[in-house]
């Protein structure tokens, strides 16, 4: 059986539909930016590249989350 994907992980395919990028390409994009605050990061995605926020949001999530993880 197939676990569903939950947490932000969940946007990735409307994500990738909506935006027509992968994934590693918004990844790589705020890259640089993951020593500011969440919010700023969301902001950038949104004025920048027209992303909405949940959207935006669910990415510098995710992505700040797998620094954490990484940093332990």
């Amino acid at each position: 059986m197939t676990e569903k994907v939950q947490g932000p992980a969940s946007y990735f395919p409307s994500i990738e539909q909506k935006y027509g990028q992968p994934m590693q390409h918004w990844f790589d994009l705020i890259a640089p930016l993951l020593d500011q605050p969440h919010m700023t990061i969301v902001d950038v995605l949104k004025s920048t590249h027209g992303m909405g926020h949940g959207h935006a949001n669910a990415i510098v999530a995710h992505q700040l989350a797998q620094r954490k993880g990484a940093s332990r």
